[in-house]
């Protein structure tokens, strides 16, 4: 929970009464690898918090499973259109390792927004840098290559080739896993 907590801290001033609404609206999860904490078609009624573990964002074009992004600790993660409009996910979430997640429901973390002014700060922030990440890295890596989009995977998630097996990495950049051998090389 103290990961959590410093965390929210850095976008928010904590009060007493603010951390401890925090700790009765967050459920620590543990959930196994390969399980899926969110199914295509349904709603994203959580928000987490990884404190450990690798999950993946990924849907299906064509039959075929496309890794759209990757998370590990200290990271907030859902299926952010279907949280934040409260409507049918067309993403899939999945564990790629045993994970130790915190969860806090869409009905909760709506209250603790209408509850405390602070907290309403961290949720604003917290969607601003999700837009802005997501604006910035979708404008830009339209017009980069194989090898420039797996150097910048490497600066987001230095240590991915450890925790991810190379199929989701290669299913993310678009490309064959020999294509991303010889990227590697």
């Amino acid at each position: 929970m103290q990961s959590l907590l410093q965390e929210i801290s850095q976008r928010c001033f904590l009060s007493p009464e603010l951390q401890q609404s925090i700790k009765k609206c967050f459920e620590e999860r543990n959930v196994k690898k390969g399980e899926k904490i969110l199914v295509q078609g349904n709603k994203a009624n959580y928000l987490y918090f990884i404190k450990t573990g690798v999950l993946h964002n990924y849907y299906y074009l064509d039959d075929k499973q496309i890794s759209s992004w990757f998370y590990n600790e200290n990271q907030f993660i859902t299926s952010w259109y279907s949280f934040y409009a409260q409507k049918s996910s067309f993403e899939e979430i999945e564990c790629l390792e045993n994970c130790t997640l915190f969860q806090i429901s869409y009905k909760d973390y709506q209250k603790l927004i209408a509850d405390f002014p602070a907290f309403g700060n961290f949720a604003r922030l917290l969607a601003e840098e999700m837009l802005t990440f997501i604006d910035e890295f979708s404008k830009g890596w339209s017009f980069l290559s194989a090898r420039e989009k797996y150097k910048l995977l490497l600066t987001y998630f230095p240590d991915i080739e450890l925790r991810v097996k190379l199929g989701h990495i290669a299913s993310f950049l678009g490309i064959s896993q020999e294509t991303l051998s010889r990227i590697r090389k």
